[in-house]
């Protein structure tokens, strides 16, 4: 598969651009991320109608502020905007977002993507006749499905929201797991997988790979990605988990600096080592080269993710740099 790529968000540069542009320059997909600001459906409807192969991708929708059914729409909708193009990604987000934001309790995360998934994927599928669920969280029945074959791809990063992947999922997101740390990550799915009666050689892997390219100044591209490494480690525990599984006092030092208020500090935190495990930065060459590394492995698609500490000129270099046609 060729690299995907996250969009930037509306508020940083205009995604629909962007998509144009990586669609010309060989990109396999683009993915619309979602937190506060623009509607990642909404914004894929608009890029459907500018591109003509590329694929897309929400990444990621989370489970709880739509319904399993909203979420099926939406998707179905995209999918019939961009003839048969849309891939659903799903996550559960994090207490912040869902309790502070969304208003909503983050309750059974794990038990609520597995449902939601399920449903949506019914939802979805072309089969005849009309969907009946009967879960813990919901109880659907009597409605037709949308007869969409959209594929879902979930964002997991602990063992019991990998289990969701094995059982459910045509692809798996993760994000801020040490790339090292991937195929032991990994067998948690092969062997969910195979308990479930699925070949887990089939499911996607696509992590998120966070990217800063400057053939001017390497030194300011990998600044770039400890900047977003300091971000997710102190602001979200479940991606220091994920950090921690290689660095674990690395990941501690981070995240006890970032909560403290020191940002410079924290991101000074972020070793060499760990940029090395968690990005892809440097000049075009390096960041070429660490990039082939990773597909050489066990990444099948990976979704270059240009963060905000990048943005401007060495947001596009980042993108032309990475792309497949390069």
């Amino acid at each position: 598969m060729q690299p995907g790529l996250l969009l930037p968000p509306a508020d940083v540069m205009d995604p629909t651009g962007v998509a144009t542009t990586a669609e010309q320059l060989g990109y396999g997909s683009v993915w619309m991320p979602e937190l506060w600001g623009s509607d990642a459906f909404v914004q894929l409807s608009a890029v459907a109608e500018a591109t003509d192969d590329v694929w897309l991708g929400t990444a990621i929708a989370n489970v709880f502020s739509r319904s399993p059914a909203v979420l099926a729409m939406a998707a179905a909708t995209v999918d019939r905007d961009a003839d048969g193009r849309m891939v659903l990604g799903t996550g559960v987000s994090t207490a912040k977002a869902i309790e502070d934001l969304h208003g909503l309790e983050f309750e059974n995360p794990v038990r609520r993507a597995h449902e939601t998934i399920a449903i949506a994927q019914r939802y979805l599928s072309t089969d005849d006749g009309p969907v009946s669920y009967e879960g813990k969280m919901f109880q659907v029945e009597d409605f037709d499905p949308l007869g969409r074959d959209v594929p879902v791809y979930h964002a997991a990063l602990g063992p019991a929201n990998r289990r969701v992947v094995a059982r459910l999922a045509d692809g798996w997101i993760p994000h801020n797991v040490p790339f090292p740390e991937l195929p032991d990550a990994f067998e948690d799915i092969e062997e969910t997988a195979d308990e479930a009666g699925r070949d887990a050689s089939e499911i996607t892997v696509a992590p998120y790979v966070p990217s800063a390219v400057s053939d001017d100044d390497p030194d300011a591209a990998r600044d770039a990605i400890r900047g977003h490494v300091a971000y997710y480690v102190g602001s979200g525990e479940g991606y220091r988990k994920a950090v921690a599984q290689r660095f674990p006092d690395e990941a501690d030092t981070v995240a006890e600096r970032w909560q403290a208020g020191d940002r410079g500090d924290a991101k000074a935190a972020v070793t060499e080592e760990m940029v090395h495990a968690l990005g892809v930065a440097g000049t075009t060459d390096q960041a070429r080269g660490r990039l082939a590394e990773l597909r050489d492995g066990l990444v099948d698609l990976p979704i270059i993710t240009v963060p905000r500490q990048a943005a401007g000129e060495m947001a596009m270099a980042t993108i032309q740099a990475l792309a497949p046609d390069h």
